[in-house]
């Protein structure tokens, strides 16, 4: 199906070559040269997703943003950076964009971003039918019950239009002049038990006239003169309220609800009884076709694919279905902000407020808690239900768990912002690889030896740099489980030492490695423990490194064995790290050496250790150092410590 998409740029090649690569994808695509340009296109041709530079003169794309989601909140826009627009892009995320992506703009995160904007549309669709549904059932129910509620009083009816009859004693036939409109078997009897009048649905239906016996339109016991309704009033004198059934004309019978009521002469003597008969097998049908259609009702609420309730105006949950009870349990007329968030009070912009409101359905997203503790982000709609007066009366409020969605896009947005990280890295050390290459080269047509040197030292730093981070990421993206095996520990020890040495070299950075001899074997993964304490002493290299306040820094790298476990310390008297940093030096993508770093050391390092059923702990005071605490266990089992 085609898609209308409004592509926003100022560079009239990006427009060009864009627009035809998302022709090629189905999209139908209009262009605007700047913001003015694209909210006249966007007020005038309403399209679903906005793709916009961020950058661009007069209008920029934050304010397109802005004014696009004021006109359509539900508009997917899709920002377009530059490597440097970073802040803008994240700023662009929290005022609610779907997506961006970088120039030179690639086709696999380009459909990434699409993709997103049309899943968030598709849902928005699903949970707009899911709501029509229910309100069509809901009217269709609440239309049934009014109809049924109507019928079944017609005995109230019928009991109070002869309670109004019974003063008539004298002149029958002008009253049941206004009985031949009722939809009942209306007749009237004398003390001989013979019909003096009926009306013409009585006559018709029952084939009886005036002058045919009171009992002989009865099926059954009231078929007997001495106990046909009509017989027992003149006996007791009073009205009569019998389920019976009357023989038709055309054969068969119906049941009925029959009303009987006296009517007595001036005197007071009981002279004449009215018998009015409702016809109770529409009513049968009806009740029927209203518990079929509860039944698909609670069916559709109970299986439905979200949560579901039903409020009050007090926010009670008066209703909710099976989904709702399995994730936050029976609500028990609780308000639905103690059941979703365990709040006190409403909401602030309630959906279900807003609805009661102006009657209108209503959208919002938000973040409740399951019973189990679990942080849920909701799509939530609303619905409401009327009463036969029209006025609101309950709401009905469905709410989609979009939790895997966002998570999701939060991963997206991380990996790109990892990508954003590492491409600015990737510069850097090509910038700086490309400045020793220059050395080397200079330093052989002076035949100058120690600019060679220098180069080569350049190039070798840029190279280590370049490979370890190419081996966070790999270990980032692959998510592997580790392969433990039994391995002496001080060749681990030994390894890290001689790939961290060569980076201490040249600085004014002294080294005390303090290894027990009898550390012995254990069961880890070799390259992963490897990796994870390399990262660490790397970490404390560069915190000394940073540090200019004092002229010559330490760092101690020991191993030990405590019982069952393999206790490592890495400490350095570096630059420290304030509470607000340590908090976060174990956070994905986190960074405190700006475009040095990936943010990916750490965790990974962490990771690892904990793959190991390991612990690491962090002490550091600003301007003192920092000191790294790594506990590994030997083996798994008592058998494991067998090599």
């Amino acid at each position: 199906m085609t898609r209308n998409l409004l592509l926003v740029d100022d560079e009239e090649g990006i427009r060009t070559v864009l627009g035809i690569s998302l022709a090629d994808r189905g999209y139908s695509v209009v262009t605007a040269a700047n913001g003015e340009e694209a909210l006249e296109r966007f007020r005038s041709e309403k399209p679903p997703i906005v793709l916009t530079d961020i950058k661009m003169p007069g209008i920029d794309g934050i304010e397109l943003l802005k004014r696009i989601k004021a006109i359509e909140p539900d508009t997917e826009v899709i920002m377009i950076t530059g490597h440097g627009d970073l802040d803008l892009a994240i700023r662009s995320i929290q005022l609610e964009a779907t997506d961006f992506v970088t120039k030179p703009i690639h086709d696999a995160v380009l459909d990434i971003a699409l993709g997103r904007a049309e899943e968030r549309i598709r849902m928005r669709r699903q949970l707009q039918e899911y709501t029509r549904n229910l309100e069509r059932l809901v009217q269709e129910k609440s239309q049934r019950i009014v109809e049924l509620e109507r019928l079944t009083a017609v005995d109230q009816a019928m009991a109070g239009l002869a309670q109004a009859m019974r003063d008539i004693a004298t002149d029958i036939g002008e009253p049941l002049r206004y009985f031949n409109e009722m939809p009942c078997f209306v007749s009237v009897h004398d003390k001989h038990l013979q019909v003096v009048a009926a009306n013409e649905l009585y006559q018709r239906r029952l084939g009886k006239s005036v002058g045919d016996a009171s009992w002989t339109g009865y099926v059954g016991p009231h078929a007997d003169p001495s106990q046909c309704p009509v017989a027992l009033t003149f006996r007791i004198g009073s009205g009569q309220r019998e389920k019976s059934e009357m023989a038709l004309a055309e054969g068969g019978s119906t049941p009925v609800i029959v009303h009987t009521a006296p009517i007595r002469n001036r005197d007071g003597a009981l002279e004449l009884v009215l018998e009015i008969a409702a016809d109770i097998s529409e009513v049968k049908r009806l009740q029927d076709e209203l518990d079929t259609t509860q039944q698909r009702y609670r069916q559709l609420f109970e299986e439905a694919p979200c949560y579901i309730t039903v409020q009050n105006r007090s926010f009670e949950i008066v209703a909710a279905n099976r989904r709702f009870h399995a994730d936050f349990g029976d609500p028990a007329e609780r308000r639905c902000f103690a059941a979703y968030k365990g709040r006190s009070e409403p909401c602030p912009n309630c959906p279900v407020q807003e609805t009661f409101r102006d009657g209108k359905p209503h959208q919002t997203e938000m973040v409740v808690t399951s019973r189990k503790g679990e942080q849920l982000i909701l799509l939530v709609g609303t619905a409401a239900i009327v009463n036969s007066a029209g006025e609101i009366h309950q709401v009905m409020e469905l709410a989609a768990n979009i939790t895997e969605i966002r998570n999701l896009q939060d991963h997206l947005s991380k990996l790109g912002l990892l990508l954003s990280t590492v491409s600015h890295g990737v510069k850097g050390m090509l910038t700086a690889l490309d400045g020793g290459i220059y050395r080397i080269s200079s330093g052989l047509r002076r035949q100058d030896m120690d600019l060679v040197q220098e180069g080569l030292a350049d190039v070798e730093q840029v190279s280590n740099r370049i490979r370890n981070t190419v081996l966070d990421i790999l270990f980032y993206a692959k998510e592997r489980e580790i392969e433990p095996e039994w391995v002496d520990v001080m060749h681990v020890l030994l390894d890290v030492v001689q790939l961290v040495e060569p980076k201490m070299a040249g600085h004014p950075l002294q080294s005390r490695w303090d290894f027990d001899p009898s550390v012995g074997t254990a069961w880890i993964d070799r390259n992963a423990l490897r990796t994870a304490l390399l990262a660490i002493l790397e970490n404390a290299v560069e915190a000394c490194l940073e540090d200019s306040a004092k002229p010559k820094h330490t760092i101690r790298f020991s191993a030990l064995r405590q019982g069952e476990e393999i206790l490592f310390e890495v400490e350095d008297d570096g630059i420290g790290m304030d509470p607000e940093v340590l908090d976060h030096i174990f956070s994905l993508f986190y960074s405190s050496k700006g475009k040095r770093g990936t943010g990916l050391g750490l965790f990974i390092a962490r990771k690892i250790v904990q793959q190991h059923r390991g612990t690491i702990h962090v002490r550091s005071e600003k301007g003192k150092g920092t000191t790294f605490v790594i506990t590994i266990p030997i083996g798994r089992t008592r058998e494991d410590r067998t090599p």
